[in-house]
């Protein structure tokens, strides 16, 4: 590899060319425009990561310098410290942790000598190389490296390799939020026996906590896996999200659809007697306490009698032989960490399951121009292909099936291929800042299969890259189908 630091001096060369020139006197960013500050972000983040690259290579030199059989004579000891990420923490102001984190990417991505004396390739090349190019985070690295680590004694060392290389692909997409989600998915489907007892353990560790603090207010603190969570998810957010839906009248006080920026889920809103619609001003985790207040009364026999239910079930998504078998992996909507196929299998006899195979010879998914609206089946298929909001990610509940070119203005049809899952804020984003939308599927692939793009304006992104949306953007087996 080339001097690393030679790409960091260039970069921050080209950073300083574009300050001076974005800002008039080379000091001030208040001068600067909106497009000028997003294309500096973006400049300063790549520095940062080559930087922090940088510092993990050195970090990691500084650690075998250190080693425990140098004893006093190592680099830490003699510097006066007690271990080299004390050392480090020290030079950056940083938590020991951080340090710690340094020192393990930069052991996980440097070139090895074997016992013999011989040269070996890093552990991890190809996240060596993303590290070197400034493609990802120390903080990514870190969390890839860490998790093709702990399957590395179950999984042969081919596909640990190409899966290194796809969420290689995949992180510079990400947060590291994010990335910790597809990380989680990738390990279960590398490792799936390796799920069921992780699945056991985070069963084992659920708890609900009910205090009171000093000012009086009841604190709830629940940790729940994801068997216990998706029920209670789904009945929260189906009520706030019909009294969501009720509040904002879909756009017109009487209920009438507004073709186009409102969205064509609006006419299955429930109707209103045409007066104004009351402005919901609770924020989301205030309508969430309202919610679970509102169960919680229900149960106990009071005189509600009705309370909204979940527009779909709690669904498992799961190919069907996987599930008879009793093996594989299998995802909730709505929730981030997979079961494994014996939870599913459970589930399954306690409540309606929704197999991964969606739609049958008895019910069409397309409809083309004879129908409007999108039926439940296919909103189920919308939500295999984009996973809830394709564009932001939030869950299926806060999602409404939209025309990518609208039913009445452009003639779109009422089929997946014109169909898009997207929560309100970001459909009226797209339609505001004209965003495009693209859906690509191979030829003789199934509908549910397709690949959703998101083309963004120039004032947004001069160059107009395709940013990845829907679950692909987050499936770390898919996502080397679709670059």
């Amino acid at each position: 590899m080339a001097n690393p630091v030679d790409a960091l001096l260039d970069t921050l060369t080209a950073l300083r060319s574009a300050w001076v020139e974005a800002s008039g006197s080379g000091a001030d960013e208040r001068g600067m425009s909106a497009a000028a500050l997003l294309d500096i972000n973006q400049r300063i983040a790549g520095a940062r990561r080559l930087l922090d690259g940088v510092h993990a290579r050195v970090a990691a030199e500084m650690s075998a310098r250190s080693r425990p059989e140098f004893g006093s004579d190592g680099l830490a000891r003699q510097a006066g410290f007690r271990s080299p990420a004390k050392l480090i923490a020290a030079a950056t102001g940083g938590h020991t942790g951080d340090a710690v984190r340094l020192i393990q990417v930069g052991e996980a991505t440097r070139e090895r000598t074997l016992f013999s004396g011989e040269a070996a390739p890093a552990r991890h090349p190809h996240i060596a190389r993303a590290l070197h190019d400034g493609m990802v985070s120390v903080a990514a690295a870190s969390a890839i490296s860490a998790m093709l680590d702990r399957v590395a004694v179950r999984v042969d060392a081919d596909t640990r390799a190409d899966a290194e290389t796809a969420l290689v692909r995949q992180a510079p997409l990400l947060s590291l939020d994010e990335l910790h989600a597809v990380l989680r998915r990738a390990e279960a489907h590398l490792d799936p026996d390796g799920l069921e007892p992780v699945v056991g353990e985070l069963h084992g560790q659920r708890s609900l906590k009910i205090q009171q603090d000093a000012t009086g207010m009841t604190v709830l603190t629940a940790r729940l896996d994801a068997e216990t969570a998706a029920p209670i998810v789904a009945a929260i957010d189906a009520i706030v999200t019909t009294q969501l839906r009720t509040s904002r009248g879909h756009n017109t006080a009487s209920g009438l659809t507004v073709d186009g920026p409102a969205g064509d889920a609006a006419d299955d809103a429930p109707a209103t007697n045409g007066g104004p619609v009351a402005p919901e001003t609770r924020s989301l985790p205030q309508m969430r306490a309202d919610a679970l207040a509102a169960i919680c009364r229900h149960a106990s026999g009071c005189d509600q009698n009705t309370l909204p239910k979940p527009s779909t079930a709690v669904v498992v998504r799961m190919d069907l032989s996987q599930l008879r078998e009793g093996a594989g992996v299998a995802t909730i909507d709505g929730i981030e960490q997979p079961i494994d196929a014996g939870t599913a299998r459970r589930m399954a006899a306690a409540a309606d399951l929704i197999p991964c195979v969606l739609g049958t010879a008895s019910e069409v998914l397309d409809f083309g121009r004879a129908r409007r609206h999108f039926s439940a089946a296919q909103r189920l298929a919308l939500v295999e292909r984009d996973g809830g909001c394709a564009f932001c990610h939030l869950p299926p509940a806060f999602a409404e099936a939209h025309h990518i070119r609208w039913w009445q203005r452009d003639g779109g049809t009422t089929d997946l291929a014109n169909g898009i899952l997207l929560c309100t804020s970001c459909h009226h984003r797209v339609h505001a800042d004209n965003w495009e939308i693209r859906i690509e599927a191979p030829p003789g692939a199934p509908p549910s299969a397709g690949t959703v793009w998101f083309i963004p304006p120039s004032h947004v992104d001069p160059h107009r890259a395709p940013r990845l949306g829907g679950r692909r953007r987050f499936d770390p087996l898919a996502y080397h189908l679709v670059a």
